[in-house]
C-alpha cells in the first residue's frame, strides 16, 4: 500500500488533480499485474488504434484500455458479449477521475485450460515418440494422385486445388470430406485419415484448414487424429492455420507447411520449373555432346595420319625383307670367304708339314716291310730288307750294319 504524503493533514485542501493524482499513485502501487475474466461490453477501436471498452460480470463492471502497441498482438477482435480474459494493470485516468484497467494481453476465456491440455497432450505423444524424426516419411517428389482430408466448403481447400492444378495439372487430386470444425469434426477427421490409408490410392495426404484462433483449429489438438495420422502409412503433410498457428497435427505429420497453400507447393514439383530444367540439361548434354564429337573428330585425324594402308604395309615389309635378304646373302658371302681362307691356311700348313715336300728337300723315308716308317735305328736287324723311299721313287736295301 503506497503512503499518503506526510504533510497531508485534516485540515490540508488537496486540488481535484492532486487528489486524482495521489489516488493514481495508491492504485498501481497497490496492484501488481494479474489477470482478469468478463464480458466484452461497449467495445470500441479508435481511430489511433486504441481499443476502449468495458468488462462486466453479472453485479459489476470495469472500463478498460488496451493500447495500439498491445493489441497489434492479438489474433482476434473482440466482439460485444465476448469473454475474455486479460493480463492487466490499475490504474486511474486523472484528466477525467475515471478508475480504468491497462490491458497487456487479451485471449478469450477459457484458452487458458486448452493451452494447458495443448502442453500436457504433446508432452505424452511426443514421450511414445509420435513426433520422433526417424519415424518421418519422405515425401514423394513426383506423385500420382494426391489425397487432401479438409471441409469440401473450405477456403482452403480451393487454394490447395488451385496450387496443385498450377504447379501439375496432370495429378489426380482426391478428396476424402470431413468437418474440420465443430463437435464431433475431430472423430470424423481421423475417420477420413483412415479411410484414405485403407484405400491407399495416393501417395502424399494433406490435412489442411484456413487460419483461426485456438478453439477454431482444436481439432487438430485432438489425440484421436494425433493417433490416426501416426497409423496412417501415407506420407502426411500438415498446412493447418498459418505461419504462426502450430497444432498437436503439425508434430505428427511427416512434414508440416506453414499454411495450405504451402503444402500444396510442398506435395508437388512445378511442372514449369521442371521443363526449365529438362531444357536446360537437353541443352548442356547437346553441348557437352559437340564437345565430345569434336574431341573425337580431332583424335581420328590425329590416328589417321599415323595410320598406314594394307599395301605401304606390304612394300614395308617387302623392303624389310630385301634388306635382311641382302644382309644374309653379304653375311653367308663373309663366312663362306673366311671358311675359304682357313681352309687355304690349313692346306698351306698341311703342304708344308707333308713328308712329300720333305723328301722334296733331299731326306728319305725308311719303311718296313709293312710301310711303317722306321724312325729309330734300334728297330733294325742286320741283314733285314726295308724300303727307302725318295721324293721320286723308292728303293729296297738290306741293312748290313747299325750304329
Amino acid at each position: 500500500m503506497a503512503d499518503l504524503p506526510t504533510n497531508l493533514t485534516p485540515n490540508h485542501v488537496l486540488t481535484v488533480s492532486e487528489l486524482n493524482r495521489l489516488a493514481r499513485e495508491v492504485l498501481e502501487m497497490s496492484f501488481p499485474l494479474f489477470w482478469i475474466s468478463g464480458e466484452v461490453s461497449n467495445f470500441t477501436r479508435a481511430a489511433s488504434g486504441h481499443w476502449y471498452f468495458s468488462l462486466k460480470d453479472q453485479t459489476a463492471q470495469v472500463k478498460c484500455v488496451m493500447f495500439k502497441g498491445r493489441n497489434s498482438y492479438v489474433d482476434f477482435l473482440p466482439r460485444e458479449g465476448d469473454k475474455i480474459e486479460a493480463r492487466c494493470t490499475v490504474t486511474l485516468y486523472e484528466a477525467r477521475g475515471d478508475f480504468q484497467l491497462t490491458l497487456e494481453f487479451v485471449q478469450k476465456a477459457g484458452l487458458g485450460a486448452l493451452f494447458e491440455a495443448f502442453e500436457k497432450l504433446k508432452i505424452k505423444l511426443a514421450h511414445e515418440g509420435l513426433f520422433d524424426a526417424a519415424y518421418k516419411q519422405a515425401i514423394p517428389k513426383y506423385p500420382k494422385a494426391i489425397g487432401i482430408v479438409t471441409s469440401p466448403d473450405a477456403a482452403a481447400l480451393r487454394d490447395v486445388l488451385t496450387t496443385l492444378k498450377r504447379r501439375n495439372p496432370n495429378i489426380n487430386v482426391i478428396i476424402y470430406p470431413t468437418p474440420v470444425q465443430g463437435k464431433g469434426a475431430a472423430a470424423l477427421i481421423a475417420k477420413a485419415i483412415h479411410t484414405a490409408n485403407k484405400r491407399a490410392e495416393v501417395d502424399t495426404l494433406i490435412i489442411c484448414r484456413g487460419g483461426g484462433n485456438m478453439e477454431d483449429l482444436w481439432q487438430f489438438n485432438e489425440e484421436i487424429v494425433a493417433r490416426a495420422m501416426d497409423e496412417c502409412k501415407i506420407p502426411i503433410i500438415s498446412g493447418v492455420g498459418h505461419e504462426t498457428d502450430f497444432t498437436i497435427c503439425d508434430f505428427v505429420a511427416d512434414t508440416r507447411a506453414a499454411t495450405p497453400t504451402a503444402a500444396a507447393e510442398l506435395a508437388c514439383q512445378d511442372v514449369g520449373n521442371l521443363k526449365t530444367q529438362l531444357i536446360q540439361l537437353w541443352r548442356r548434354l547437346g553441348r557437352l555432346m559437340d564437345t565430345g564429337l569434336q574431341a573425337h573428330a580431332q583424335t581420328l585425324d590425329y590416328l589417321a595420319r599415323r595410320l598406314i594402308s594394307p599395301a605401304q604395309q606390304i612394300e614395308n615389309k617387302i623392303t624389310q625383307i630385301n634388306l635382311l635378304r641382302n644382309r644374309m646373302d653379304f653375311s653367308l658371302q663373309s663366312i663362306l670367304k673366311s671358311h675359304q681362307q682357313h681352309v687355304l691356311q690349313l692346306k698351306n700348313s698341311l703342304e708344308q708339314l707333308s713328308p712329300q715336300n720333305v723328301l722334296a728337300r733331299g731326306y728319305a723315308m725308311v719303311l718296313d716291310q709293312t710301310g711303317a716308317v722306321i724312325k729309330n735305328a734300334q728297330r733294325l736287324k742286320i741283314n733285314q730288307s726295308v724300303n727307302i723311299k725318295f721324293e721320286h721313287g723308292e728303293a729296297s736295301a738290306e741293312i748290313t750294319g747299325i750304329k
